[in-house]
């Protein structure tokens, strides 16, 4: 892959956005792909916590998408990070993550970043671990919701009588406590990333 010069802006996403991140999120082949719908939704109900950047042109190549946890007001839960196979291994991805988790921490106070992963996402496992690294956090890990908990497991006590394959468990990453998140709250300009 060419380490070609780029020019991108990290910012919220808006309801324009959605489509875009939903065919970034499909072309991703990993993440589970959620209904065009809920990519609409997510930006206009959540793009306070939520950063998309954008090429020259305005088009949006990378996103990360989280949320507040309502219980957990200081922890910043990441719902899915992906980039446009043409912008990947640049560093995209940690630069949304941790130009999110900047502006989230100076609105509302962070601590602690959560996720989920499914074994064997080597990337996400080395983003994540490498993000808690930046920010001298530990990262915790337990099995937040099994293989049985997913209706679309064929052996799934919840829909036994689906049958369209199986959901892997998802494991989850609790980073923190989380230092060196001063920063102001405003777009991010990326130049000259390279891989």
């Amino acid at each position: 892959m060419s380490a070609a010069r780029t020019d991108l802006q990290i910012d919220r996403p808006a309801i324009a956005d959605g489509a875009a991140l939903w065919r970034i999120a499909r072309d991703s082949k990993v993440l589970d792909l959620n209904s065009s719908y809920s990519y609409l939704l997510w930006c206009r109900d959540f793009a306070a916590t939520s950063a998309v950047a954008r090429d020259p042109d305005g088009c949006p190549v990378g996103f990360v998408t989280g949320y507040v946890r309502p219980d957990r007001p200081d922890t910043l839960l990441i719902w899915q990070v992906a980039v446009d196979a043409d912008h990947q291994g640049r560093g995209l991805a940690a630069a949304l993550l941790d130009g999110l988790t900047r502006r989230v921490g100076a609105e509302q106070g962070l601590t602690t970043v959560e996720t989920t992963i499914a074994p064997g996402n080597t990337a996400s496992e080395r983003l994540f671990t490498s993000f808690a690294e930046r920010h001298g956090a530990t990262v915790e890990r337990e099995v937040l919701f099994d293989t049985g908990q997913f209706p679309n497991n064929p052996n799934s006590p919840n829909n036994p009588h689906d049958s369209h394959g199986s959901h892997d468990p998802e494991v989850l990453y609790r980073i923190g406590p989380l230092s060196e998140l001063a920063g102001l709250s405003r777009p991010s300009r990326l130049t000259g990333l390279s891989g």
